[in-house]
């Protein structure tokens, strides 16, 4: 079960609220000098010239100040907290500039991708967030890039991971 704040419980309950959900995201290659981070709520100016949108927040240890996460027109597919489903989630980023894409498509090993879910008002307080998500696929169109993220299946773990041999494990056979 997910656990909420009160205050997205109060919005939740709410019939009429002026809070949204930012889906916040943060995205690691061996390639990039810093993690790209992106927000999906433009909550406020960043710069006049040139004029840039974001949030600013403190998760995963940015400065609020110098590392805000800058606003995205793209749209989010949350992972689901279903327990027999692997996690799986998507970003849609509008195709605003063919430089995104190129940049994309110029990775040869995988991204990881960090998402958090925080309401506008509080983007310090985390109402749920997911790790270690891999960008498994990407594809594109004229207006929009998709970008389908999934966690590394459990399945495909070895088990049992040492084999128990005398030689690995001289205790075992005295």
């Amino acid at each position: 079960m997910k656990r909420l704040s009160l205050n997205a419980r109060l919005m939740q309950d709410a019939e009429g609220t002026g809070e949204i959900h930012v889906a916040l995201f943060e995205i690691t290659h061996a390639a990039l000098e810093s993690p790209i981070r992106l927000s999906t709520d433009n909550t406020e100016r960043l710069s006049s010239d040139p004029l840039i949108y974001g949030t600013r927040s403190t998760w995963r240890g940015a400065n609020p100040v110098s590392e805000p996460y800058q606003w995205v027109v793209a749209s989010a597919l949350l992972p689901s907290d279903l327990e027999d489903a692997p996690t799986t989630a998507s970003i849609v980023l509008e195709n605003l500039d063919t430089d995104i894409l190129i940049l994309l498509r110029s990775f040869t090993d995988l991204a990881h991708v960090q998402m958090a879910d925080v309401l506008a008002s509080s983007p310090n307080d985390i109402e749920a967030e997911w790790h270690d998500l891999v960008v498994q696929s990407i594809s594109a169109d004229a207006g929009a890039i998709t970008l389908s993220l999934s966690r590394e299946e459990i399945e495909m773990e070895r088990f049992p991971s040492p084999r128990m041999s005398r030689s690995r494990f001289p205790g075992l056979h005295r």
